[in-house]
């Protein structure tokens, strides 16, 4: 398998909850992308090493550690749709998120970020709903969490552990499959 589809099938779902954090890190290690390989722009925008004076411009942000800890806590895979999904609700758990700042976040992933990494319309959507969920979900903060103290722990009881209400998550995500039939990562949600 090459690495265009490691990328693109590359998922653990809401489903496998034994699976510890770790070992699913692990997985997505083999192929992920490192800090430094992230575009600058990216980083100044969603990287906490890189606040701005005068505080952030936008809240939830994580290093791509903690990123990649989301993706699979959250159940989502790294392409285009799961990484609007795991950044807005990650966003979205702070509380603290204005329309301004998700409008401004939007204008930057769609027109400033090298092309390879834009979101496109869709992807926007997904971004602004998860924005949403993660505003109504009981969850913690998730971009404050330590997880490093979750490592060895199962990913069932890490999301009940932060108040992640996986039948939430379920529920939008039989929204995003029926949405987007066409897109891949969508489809392969409620596995």
């Amino acid at each position: 398998m090459d690495l265009k589809e490691k990328i693109e099938s590359w998922f653990i779902p809401l489903s496998y909850s034994d699976k510890t954090l770790s070992s699913a890190y692990q997985e997505l290690q083999e192929f992920g992308l490192k800090q430094e390989e992230i575009p600058y722009i990216i980083q100044i925008v969603e990287n906490p090493k890189f606040d701005l004076p005068g505080g952030d411009i936008f809240h939830g942000k994580t290093n791509i550690e903690t990123h990649d800890y989301l993706h699979i806590i959250l159940g989502r895979g790294i392409l285009a749709k799961d990484e609007a999904f795991v950044i807005g609700f990650t966003m979205g758990s702070t509380n603290r998120v204005t329309s301004t700042e998700e409008n401004l976040y939007s204008f930057f992933t769609k027109y400033l970020y090298p092309k390879a990494y834009r979101f496109t319309d869709e992807d926007l959507h997904v971004f602004k709903d998860a924005v949403k969920l993660g505003f109504i979900s009981d969850c913690q903060t998730l971009s404050e969490v330590d997880y490093s103290r979750y490592l060895e722990q199962p990913l069932g009881e890490i999301r009940e552990d932060l108040g992640i209400e996986t039948n939430l998550l379920q529920a939008y995500y039989t929204i995003e499959k029926r949405r987007y039939p066409k897109s891949v990562e969508s489809q392969r949600l409620l596995s």
